[in-house]
């Protein structure tokens, strides 16, 4: 069975780790949710509204974190999920949680970043000359790290899917869950799907 680790915390953004969580969990496979600290936080809702220059933010659900960054053994894990929301904003100061997705980079894991999920990949270092996407106003980031931004639904680059928010759950699922398959070809064996 395949081992998926999501990465988020306070105010990550609600639709993104949910649709993710049990997407995942549909194809078989273990969804491990990973925060400051184990234990529960508040996620978000970002949504946009009429007159509004930028999305609006609400509460949104208490999630329950399996694991705190320091316990997690990334090798554990095939596959790395990290939502949007402004989690990523404070997760990328954090060195536990960088080392996490450095691993998954320098081990050409699959990972799908939402919206302002791309941050912590730019907070490696290592995503220099890649092309992705991500919720538009971080453009600016995203080309000020040597990337390449590219507007649209779904990039996938390597073993890199991104989006630029929750509208574009769908396209994110489908390729990453397309990107783990192949990846681990005997990941259906295992679960029977």
């Amino acid at each position: 069975m395949l081992k998926i680790l999501l990465i988020t915390g306070d105010a990550g953004e609600a639709q993104e780790i949910y649709y993710a969580k049990y997407r995942l969990e549909e194809e078989g496979w273990e969804v491990c949710i990973a925060a400051l600290k184990k234990g529960p936080f508040l996620s978000v809702v970002h949504d946009f509204e009429p007159g509004f220059d930028t999305y609006t933010e609400k509460p949104g659900y208490l999630v329950a974190a399996d694991l705190g960054l320091d316990e997690v053994k990334p090798e554990l894990y095939h596959g790395l999920v990290l939502p949007g929301g402004r989690a990523p904003e404070y997760l990328r100061n954090r060195p536990a949680a960088v080392s996490l997705v450095r691993h998954f980079l320098e081990a050409g894991k699959p990972i799908a970043a939402n919206c302002h999920g791309p941050l912590l990949v730019l907070a490696t270092g290592l995503a220099k000359g890649r092309t992705l996407t991500c919720y538009p106003e971080l453009e600016p980031d995203i080309r000020a790290a040597g990337c390449e931004f590219v507007n649209k639904d779904v990039v996938v680059d390597q073993a890199l899917v991104t989006v630029r928010g929750w509208p574009d759950n769908g396209p994110w699922m489908r390729e990453f869950v397309r990107l783990l398959k192949k990846t681990y070809p005997k990941a259906n064996e295992q679960t029977g799907a």
